[in-house]
């Protein structure tokens, strides 16, 4: 008999989030999109939070098409009290905080490092860095055991794009960081923390790039040959966040189409 077998789950099963609530940050865009929708689509009941009501309105319709139990709450994760407001209404709701993804941030400005503001800068930290830990640290308190944290980080944490990016890359590879103490810290409480390092993918930051530019970063950085697809990083935190990741904790997870391996 198989360990899965004798646990009453098949690998299918494990893959499931169903009788699961998930909190997806920075829901009114871009990834947070693609992550709040293959959550519910994973079965998942889903609480969608970002500073922008009305984007984040057209977000929950989305997810119902998917899964009618979610719950839109404007937010701001810089603000601790928000945070706290986020988890309370989740609880308020559907009774219970399984999955937290830590989707919201920050960066599509590019300053060199003698000219870079420093509201820049710390804006940039405010929201990649502070509001991930803000986000995790009310969630935690609800959390049980089993649940399961997904950081959303960069490749740019660990490269460079030749472009002057230092606020959004120190920040990105703070997540790596944190995401290491914390699996440590909450591991014996039973929740695991991970984190994804999207390469290129469409995004409000990448809007403005022209195909000709796209064909270049492909051919020189992409091995696999395209931009990603928002469901390709989706689908990765659908398995973090199921216990078909339950023996996977303190990880980075580079979702990148082979990035790193220039």
């Amino acid at each position: 008999m198989t360990a899965n077998e004798s646990s009453g789950h098949t690998v299918a099963e494990r893959f499931s989030l169903a009788g699961k609530v998930a909190v997806v940050t920075g829901a009114s865009s871009g990834l947070g999109v693609a992550h709040a929708l293959a959550m519910a689509q994973a079965g998942a009941d889903v609480v969608i939070v970002a500073r922008r009501a009305e984007a984040l309105a057209a977000t929950a319709e989305a997810v119902r098409a998917h899964n009618p139990n979610v719950l839109a709450v404007a937010g701001d994760v810089t603000r601790i009290e928000d945070c706290d407001r986020v988890i309370a209404a989740a609880l308020e709701r559907f009774g219970r905080v399984d999955v937290l993804v830590n989707n919201a941030g920050t960066g599509g400005e590019y300053h060199e490092v003698a000219v870079d503001p420093p509201e820049h800068f710390r804006a940039t930290v405010e929201v990649n860095l502070h509001g991930t830990y803000w986000m995790t640290q009310a969630a935690v308190r609800e959390m049980p055991a089993g649940g399961s944290i997904v950081n959303i980080s960069s490749v740019m944490a660990l490269t460079t794009a030749k472009m002057p990016a230092a606020a959004y890359s120190a920040s990105k590879s703070a997540v790596l960081g944190m995401t290491r103490d914390l699996a440590a810290q909450l591991g014996p409480k039973g929740i695991r923390v991970n984190a994804i390092l999207p390469g290129v993918f469409p995004s409000e930051a990448t809007a403005h790039y022209s195909e000709n530019y796209k064909r270049k970063i492909i051919a020189a950085r992409i091995p696999i040959g395209r931009i990603g697809d928002p469901e390709d990083v989706a689908a990765v935190a659908v398995f973090l966040a199921s216990d078909a990741a339950a023996y996977v904790t303190g990880v980075s997870l580079p979702v990148d189409g082979g990035v790193l391996v220039n």
